[in-house]
């Protein structure tokens, strides 16, 4: 899966997370990003996340059901938990440092299954 913004690639080789254990497993004891280049997460009631048992920070975007971003944690540091965010239907982690700068709220991503 590609995820791309106004026609650039942010994220290769992207990872969907769409049941209960992958949703858990997630990045977790990870010593380094295992998938080069994130995980989408689908969420279907809204979620938050946590960084619990992480060992690097992330770049996570919330984003609603049309891929619109609705929040965006830049350098999420491990151990911590987000708020729950009811319109959330997918989760995007990346690496800390993948998300580009341009990437604000509001935006839409593009989701390229391969």
């Amino acid at each position: 899966m590609i995820i791309k913004y106004k026609g650039q690639i942010v994220s290769e080789k992207v990872r969907l997370a769409d049941n209960f254990f992958t949703r858990l497993l997630g990045y977790m004891f990870s010593r380094k990003p295992v998938f080069d280049d994130g995980i989408l997460f689908d969420v279907p009631h809204g979620n938050s996340i946590h960084t619990f048992f992480m060992r690097f920070d992330l770049d996570v975007v919330f984003l609603d059901q049309h891929k619109k971003v609705i929040k965006i944690f830049r350098g999420l540091k491990p151990w911590r938990i987000t708020w729950v965010y009811r319109k959330a239907r997918h989760v995007l982690e990346l690496p800390a440092g993948k998300l580009p700068a341009e990437v604000n709220i509001g935006d839409t991503l593009e989701v390229v299954n391969v």
